[in-house]
């Protein structure tokens, strides 16, 4: 995720990097100025005139439902990821309450706070892997009966760390360290990790549906490439660079709503799970070491 400064605007207006929608759409851009330009010289230079009444008067139509349409996209697409923003901060509460409650019930100097602290650090870092599809077990920290072997041949490694977390849990309370209304506060946290887990697997896995997605590309298509003949009429040779931006404003917002509705990636403008995730583990490191 890209941290910059909102109220800074001419180093937000002047400032490129390597994901901005400028540079992806730069080539598109060019060929959109080039084929505008090709139109402008037939019907300037070579035809002089062409039969139309009007002629921006279709496109302003078909620009307002177009521009409706992309708001709705591009609101779709933030309400995935403030979802998903909202989801991890449920997991970073979730962790702290569960450490907090952990380490006043436990006694002073036990040998669980330890292990809960390496189980719920990986159980954070395991779903942040999970969701971008790169889970390896050699990033987590093991501990106890809670080592390498133990992930082996188990593909949904949150699930598996949220077994070991249910386990020590139990040995806990048939040993009588924890009493069963103590066990009860602690189901609320315990469950609530799944429940976000689930939640954030919706949002990755049910994209925008296609035949919506489809559409808009190709509106956008033909709303840009027939807009030449109409607008060479009105502004001559001044259609190529005024096409081009029009090309720019909605080519560029829908690229921004298809990288936003996948919020947890490592695009710069997905979710900065990086930091979340080691934010936790140092809150977890403290209560626990407290």
């Amino acid at each position: 995720m890209l941290i910059y400064n909102p109220k800074d605007w001419w180093k937000l207006i002047f400032y490129f990097h390597k994901a901005d929608t400028f540079r992806k759409l730069l080539p598109a851009m060019l060929g959109v100025m080039a084929y505008t330009a090709f139109i402008s010289y037939l019907e300037n230079d070579i035809f002089h005139f062409l039969p139309l009444k009007n002629p921006l008067a279709i496109h302003s139509l078909v620009g307002f439902v177009l521009s409706l349409l992309l708001v709705f996209r591009t609101n779709s697409s933030y309400d995935r990821w403030w979802e998903g923003r909202k989801i991890w901060g449920g997991f970073t509460n979730n962790s702290r309450n569960l450490a907090l409650k952990l380490s006043a019930i436990l006694p002073e100097g036990h040998d669980s706070k330890e292990i809960f602290r390496v189980l719920i650090g990986n159980y954070i870092h395991a779903v942040k892997d999970h969701l971008r599809g790169n889970v390896n077990h050699k990033h987590l920290e093991y501990i106890a009966n809670y080592d390498e072997a133990f992930y082996v041949n188990y593909k949904h490694t949150p699930n598996r760390i949220g077994q070991a977390i249910y386990l020590e849990i139990n040995r806990l309370y048939k040993s009588g360290v924890i009493n069963a209304e103590q066990l009860l506060i602690l189901n609320n946290e315990l469950s609530s990790f799944t429940d976000n887990l689930g939640a954030c697997e919706r949002i990755r896995n049910t994209p925008i549906p296609s035949s919506y997605n489809i559409f808009i590309k190709k509106m956008i298509f033909l709303y840009v490439f027939t807009m030449p003949f109409g607008f060479v009429l009105e502004f001559k040779h001044w259609a190529a660079p005024i096409v081009t931006l029009i090309f720019y404003a909605f080519a560029g917002i829908e690229m921004i709503a298809e990288e936003i509705e996948d919020p947890f990636g490592t695009d710069n403008n997905d979710l900065q799970l990086d930091s979340i995730v080691k934010n936790v583990k140092g809150n977890l490191v403290e209560i626990f070491r407290s």
